[in-house]
């Protein structure tokens, strides 16, 4: 059964039949001709993205798919008894069966025509009764594209394989039966250049069957390294619960995930998954977010926290009540922005697809000349047909093909396991030139939550007994600044009860602790009580408020008897980060809404320089508009709703995916975990995989462009070409898994 399109305008194909880089064009090109349709065909996931009219029948694409010459399809729904990379995968079978044929019986072709040794009495027609069925049916694959890709007007890389291969194979049974290679005794040296010589007597068997071997084993391998190209995702899509212990009528009923609905409650034990996005309703636990976030260290969590499905709850019992289940969940939002980087195209790739759009008629062309000069130059047929299958064999750009899309499934794969989610490939481009990072304060460089940084007793004051009494009395109160003294005051051990608790509006808390009276908040509320700081405590509350942080006088029976200091804390991990950003050659620019003095005291303690402070959330954008206005590439980083506007403003935008929705959809990269450090990863990373695109498409068009002048003149035997255009695309997803190995420097 399909399932539906995940949007009215956005429809998802699974194609079919698809051999290179080249097929992938013809389909985006067929598509694209309907009115209203963009379609982006990928060969390396071997799926199409079309954005068509609302209405449009997904039958109507398929149906130009089809007449392509390709197959295509809906996705069809996940089957949760299997993993992803357990199912069976007939394509990869077929061409492995084909392979393992093919070295069978060319091996001793490719022995018997190299080594003058093996060539007995009639070893010519041993090599024939061995080569023709690797022609005929290994190498089928071959065939069938090219006859399809000629219905329908067309010639791809196929083309190239299947004529050079038949038309080896031809002229050696020509040789055979007409000309003078058949006859008994008759031997020819293996050599690495075309000699001059009489064309009658020579033959290709070796080529035909060799090149065939190859071009399997490259394209075996190739399919085979795209599948494991493609693990993060299938191990992210993976990763969640497949059933849940739900709350129904007081009793615990064990159902399947996709039964789950939005606020149902639902039990979890310790060691489970919890099942989807939701807010705890009762229990304490410790939550192991490391598979989702890389965070290794587990987070204690309690009622009212809310906590994120496939993270592992490792104390104790839980019950939470569900936000978001489904295609909703952190995980799945996760999944699909990898999908949909992967399925994007970069500029490089662009560029790529176009060559390879008019490579394959200009190789035919390059081949055909090849053969008309060699003629006309007087040599001998054999030397002239030898040359253009040569040229044939050589050019077949398939690792021009494969150079940006692998890179971008390993790169963005390797990104999700590390909590560093790109949107696009576009976004690789923007990471090479971006040369200044601004940095949103609160939440990103700092906790954004207020946290108590000092104890000043009066002198004779007991620190303990200060901290104790103002401890209990904020207890009682919900505002942020009471909560951190409360939270900072029961670290020591725990607080005793409050009588007779007031709250006096914008001025503090007052009430009886222990028997004593207490009056914990700003100086007016102790003039009030007739009561001033001693100049010790005045001083000391004068200079905290200077470096940007809040003091709270605190008094009892009459007398002032201490200053507590509470502030935003900078994150453990932040200077560590603004140290990457700089080792990467990027200016860290702090931007805030706060006060120039808490920014500036931020800064100096994270090792930023220049600070952007007092702006309203509308002027965030106005000062990236500058800093692009002063001719500088700049990346953004935030984590809330008024910095979404910032972040799509921005080269790049980077989201903490510890803030909220709408600056993470705004956002070009979103960093899973609250770590500033996975910014430096995230960008480290974009660079290191745009590099390899870069290089995968350096060595593919060196390749090409040295390979077929060698070929025309002569020079490169044909199962030689063969062998190195197959190692070509080995190469360039060999060199693209490398980025499976990149390590985050935040762990």
């Amino acid at each position: 059964m399909a399932s539906a399109p995940a949007a009215a305008n956005r429809i998802e194909l699974e194609i079919g039949g698809m051999t290179c880089a080249s097929c992938a064009m013809r389909i985006e090109k067929k598509l694209n001709r309907l009115d209203g349709v963009t379609a982006s065909v990928n060969y390396a996931t071997e799926k199409a993205r079309i954005d068509a009219p609302a209405g449009i029948d997904p039958a109507e694409l398929i149906a130009v798919v089809e007449k392509t010459g390709y197959t295509a399809a809906l996705p069809a729904a996940p089957e949760p008894e299997a993993a992803p990379e357990d199912r069976p995968d007939h394509e990869l079978d077929s061409l492995r069966d084909r392979l393992i044929a093919s070295i069978v019986l060319s091996v001793p072709v490719i022995a018997m025509s190299m080594a003058p040794a093996l060539q007995f009495d009639y070893w010519q027609w041993l090599s024939l009764a061995l080569a023709w069925p690797v022609i005929a049916w290994a190498a089928w694959p071959f065939h069938k594209a090219a006859w399809t890709n000629l219905r329908h007007g067309a010639a791809t890389m196929d083309t190239l394989v299947s004529v050079g291969t038949l038309a080896a194979f031809a002229w050696s049974v020509y040789a055979l039966f007409w000309g003078t290679a058949g006859e008994i005794g008759m031997t020819h040296p293996f050599e690495f250049k075309v000699e001059p010589n009489d064309g009658a007597g020579n033959l290709y068997f070796e080529v035909a069957a060799g090149v065939t071997m190859f071009l399997l084993a490259g394209r075996y391998f190739e399919k085979r390294s795209k599948r494991r190209a493609g693990a993060a995702l299938r191990a992210l899509l993976e990763m969640g619960a497949k059933d849940v212990a739900v709350l129904r009528g007081g009793a615990e009923t064990r159902v399947p995930i996709a039964q789950l609905a939005v606020g149902d409650e639902f039990v979890v034990r310790p060691g489970e998954k919890i099942a989807a996005d939701g807010v705890i309703v009762s229990g304490t636990s410790a939550i192991d977010a490391s598979m989702l976030t890389g965070e290794s260290v587990p987070v204690e969590a309690g009622e009212g926290d809310a906590v994120t499905g496939a993270t592992v709850n490792a104390g104790g019992r839980l019950v939470v009540r569900a936000t978001r289940v489904g295609a909703d969940t952190q995980l799945a939002q996760m999944a699909r922005l990898v999908e949909e980087a992967q399925s994007g195209k970069a500029e490089v790739q662009r560029l790529a697809d176009r060559v390879s759009g008019f490579f394959v008629p200009v190789v035919i062309a390059i081949a055909v000349g090849t053969l008309g000069f060699w003629l006309g130059a007087g040599f001998p047929a054999a030397a002239a047909f030898t040359a253009a299958v040569a040229v044939l064999i050589i050019a077949c750009p398939c690792a021009l093909g494969l150079a940006t899309p692998t890179a971008l499934l390993v790169g963005t794969g390797r990104g999700a396991q590390m909590g560093v989610l790109i949107k696009g490939p576009e976004v690789l481009e923007s990471t090479r030139k971006v040369d200044t990072i601004v940095l949103d304060k609160t939440g990103t460089v700092t906790t954004g939550k207020m946290t108590l940084v000092d104890v000043l007793p009066a002198e004779g004051v007991d620190r303990a007994e200060l901290l104790r009494l103002a401890g209990a009395i904020e207890h009682a109160s919900e505002h942020p600044v009471a909560q951190a003294i409360a939270k900072g005051a029961a670290a020591d051990g725990p607080l005793p009860a409050v009588e007779d608790f007031q709250n006096v509006e914008g001025k503090g808390v007052q009430g009886v602790v222990d028997g004593h009276y207490v009056v914990v908040g700003r100086e007016s509320l102790l003039r009030d009580w007739t009561l001033d700081l001693d100049p010790a405590l005045a001083e000391a509350k004068a200079e905290a408020e200077r470096g940007g942080k809040t003091a709270v006088a605190v008094a009892w029976d009459g007398e002032a008897r201490g200053v507590l200091v509470v502030a935003d804390t900078v994150k453990p991990t932040s200077r560590e980060a603004v140290a990457q950003f700089k080792a990467l050659g990027l200016t860290p620019v702090l931007l805030t809404g706060d006060n120039r003095a808490v920014a500036e005291r931020i800064a100096a303690e994270v090792g930023i320089d220049e600070v952007i402070a007092e702006v309203l959330p509308e002027d965030k954008v106005a000062a990236v508009t500058r800093l692009q206005e002063q001719g500088k590439t700049v990346a953004m980083v935030g984590d809330g709703v008024n910095d979404a506007a910032a972040l799509a403003k921005a080269d790049l935008g980077l989201a903490m995916g510890t803030g909220t929705d709408v600056a993470i959809e705004a956002a070009d990269l979103t960093l899973v975990r609250g770590d500033l450090r996975g910014a430096a990863d995230a960008i480290r990373l974009a660079r290191r995989t745009l590099g390899t695109i870069k290089g995968n498409l350096f060595w593919a068009f060196a390749y090409n462009v040295a390979a077929i002048p060698l070929a025309a003149l002569g020079l490169l035997n044909p199962m030689l070409a063969g062998a190195a255009m197959a190692f070509s695309s080995v190469f360039v997803v060999g060199n693209s898994l490398r980025l499976r190995s990149f390590k985050s420097r935040a762990l």
